[in-house]
This record gives structure tokens, C-alpha cells and sequence, in this order.
């Protein structure tokens, strides 16, 4: 479960500190929160089912609790919405968090279909976050500076509970870096319409267009997405024959073994952090001629299931020095994607790769 923060920047209730909230004697005025808040509980004999306005504390606290809970009903949804548009964990956070903040001032009233609502809701949050993010950007959209999404990391060949949500559609590294090249309006209509099945007519208000325009958002994005990024192997211990050839290859050096695992026109990006300047390499033999740092890499490794497909972690003294996803299709690495920023690999707990 996602962990509990306690207040927000509002100082109201998070969705999460629910129990023991209807119990309170006393509670505190939510100023930013909605005088009356209609529950259907019964109050005294014969008024079951009937509403009633919210007029005290304990009131107000008990619907506090029960707006909350419904929330926390919908994070992981949020969270996974979230990540595929902004391709950052931390962001994502941040995202959920923003629309709980909304709904906590707003209310559900009028609102007949809550996780609908705050799918939509997320969406804007995201496509102005990465509007945001765009109008920063100096490198052209079709070609921005090497930076890989944050990834989801597992030990071995598991993912944890908590993040199998995140990863319900199979979204690997090598699908988001192709809709970080899309324009945030293109993200947002493919992303809730392919991947969770928002209506057009629902996404249009989002992006300032008709259906229709919408519809051809999306399918802009689709074609951009279904040329770039096709469909990965799902075979996990089938990846892992084939990381574990390269690997064996690249510690040999290999370069004959090496370019038999690879697709002629893979492509290995290199994200070392604010630090360290990006790579980005084309073709299988300019991606095996990068052998010895590969066999570096290699004699330290320990599996990791990275995004939901086979990928390793380089540890060195104990912490992690290198992450590597690779994305194969029909037996061959398609995509080779290497994080090396110091930053970013600190937030991964080593203790699962050590014990």
C-alpha cells in the first residue's frame, strides 16, 4: 500500500488517515473543505437512508473519513494514470496528491462516477505538468536529450505488490521514452483512451478540442507509438535466456556473440544523470563495439525485473552502479536502456539484490 502522509499543503485529511476519524469527539474546521457534505446514514429511528446536512465538527470529520477512503479506493488507478503520462515516479506522486486536493475542496457533488471523475482530473493535472515541461525544453520534441523515464524495479524476476498496478498494461522503459517524443494533448488522448479506455467525448474538454480532433490526436499517437515501440516479447524467463547470452557474451567481449542477441537496429540510450552527459547509440554493431563497458557492467550484475521485463543491476561496494532494461522481441534485444544516474539509483533499496 501506497505509504500514508498525514496532512497535506492545505492541512486537511489525506486520503490514507482514515481510521479512527468518525470516532473523533472533537475536530478541527477544514476551512478549504465543503460546509455540508450529504450522507446517506441514519441518524435516528426512521430516517434511514435520508440525507442530512453536516453542520459540526464530528460531522464534518466523519465525512472527511469517508471522502478519503473513497479516494484511497482509486489511487493505485491514479498513480498508474499518473506514471504513464509523466514518466516520473515522484511526479506521479505529486499528480495523485493534486487531485486529491481538488476533490477534498470540491466535493462529489454532482458527481455520479468518482473514479471517472478523477481519472479525468489527473489528466489535466498531467497535461499541464508536461506543458510545463515542454515550454523548458530546448531540444526539439522529435529528438529530446537522453533521459529515461524513472523505472519500477524488482528483485529477480518478481514485482512487488505495491507497483504491479503500475505496470498492468506491460508499460516498459522503451514505450515511455516513445511518448515522452509525443506532444503532451497526443500523450493524454492515447494514454486514457488505449490504455484506459476513456471516452473521446470525455478526454475533449481535457485538450480544448471536439471528439473528433481528439480522436485524431490519438490515433496520431498510436501510429507513432505502434512504429516505434512494437510489442515486447512477455515470455520473462524467455528475456532472461536472452540477457543472459548477452551478458555472457559481453563479459567474453565477445563482438560476434554480442551482435547475434542483438536486432540490427537496436537502440541503446545512456542516462547518467545531470552529471554526466547522455548516450545514444544506433544499430548492432555500434551497440556491441560498447562491449567492455557492457562486461564492466556484467561481472557485477544480479537479475532484476525492471518495468516487468528481464533487466539487470550492476552493485558495486554494495549499491547500485548501473541499471539495465532491455526490451527483445522475437528473441533479439530491440532496446537497451542503461541508467547510470548516481541520483536516481540512491532511491533503490540494494538490501533485495544482496540477500
Amino acid at each position: 500500500m501506497e505509504p500514508i502522509r498525514r496532512m497535506g499543503r492545505t492541512g486537511q485529511m489525506e486520503p490514507g488517515d482514515v481510521q479512527g476519524a468518525s470516532e473523533h469527539t472533537e475536530a478541527t474546521e477544514h476551512t478549504e473543505h465543503p460546509e455540508h457534505i450529504e450522507l446517506r446514514e441514519p441518524t435516528e429511528p426512521g430516517e434511514a437512508g435520508e440525507p442530512r446536512q453536516l453542520g459540526t465538527p464530528r460531522d464534518r470529520a466523519y465525512a472527511d473519513a469517508l471522502l478519503a477512503e473513497r479516494f484511497q479506493a482509486h489511487r493505485s488507478h491514479l498513480r498508474a494514470v499518473a506514471y504513464r503520462m509523466l514518466g516520473s515516479l515522484n511526479e506521479a506522486d505529486d499528480a495523485v496528491q493534486e487531485a486529491w486536493i481538488r476533490l477534498s475542496r470540491s466535493g462529489t457533488d454532482g458527481v455520479e462516477n468518482l473514479g471517472g471523475w478523477l481519472t479525468t482530473v489527473v489528466g489535466r493535472i498531467c497535461l499541464d505538468m508536461l506543458r510545463s515541461r515542454t515550454s523548458r525544453r530546448e531540444e526539439p520534441l522529435d529528438e529530446p536529450g537522453v533521459r529515461l523515464p524513472d523505472p519500477v524495479v524488482g528483485a529477480g524476476d518478481v514485482i512487488d505488490p505495491e507497483h504491479a498496478a503500475l505496470l498492468a498494461d506491460s508499460v516498459g522503459l522503451a514505450l515511455l521514452v516513445v511518448l515522452d517524443t509525443l506532444a503532451p494533448a497526443e500523450r493524454l488522448a492515447f494514454i486514457l483512451h488505449d490504455l484506459f479506455a476513456v471516452p473521446f467525448d470525455d478526454i475533449a474538454p481535457i485538450v480544448g478540442r471536439t471528439p473528433t480532433a481528439t480522436r485524431q490526436l490519438a490515433s496520431r499517437a498510436r501510429r507513432r507509438v505502434q512504429g516505434a515501440a512494437p510489442a515486447p516479447d512477455c515470455d520473462v524467463p524467455r528475456q532472461r535466456e536472452v540477457v543472459d547470452a548477452f551478458l555472457a557474451a559481453a563479459r567474453g567481449g565477445d563482438f560476434e556473440a554480442l551482435v547475434a542477441v542483438l536486432d540490427p537496429d537496436i537502440v541503446a540510450r545512456s542516462d547518467g544523470g545531470a552529471l554526466r552527459p547522455g548516450m545514444l547509440i544506433r544499430g548492432a554493431a555500434a551497440v556491441a563495439g560498447q562491449a567492455i563497458t557492457f562486461a564492466r557492467f556484467a561481472e557485477a550484475s544480479v537479475p532484476a525485473l525492471v518495468n516487468g521485463a528481464a533487466g539487470v543491476l550492476a552493485m558495486a561496494e554494495g549499491r547500485p552502479i548501473s541499471l539495465m532494461a532491455f526490451t527483445i522481441r522475437d528473441g533479439k534485444v530491440t532496446a537497451l536502456d542503461i541508467l547510470t544516474d548516481p541520483e536516481r539509483l540512491a532511491a533503490l533499496d540494494p538490501e533485495p539484490f544482496t540477500g
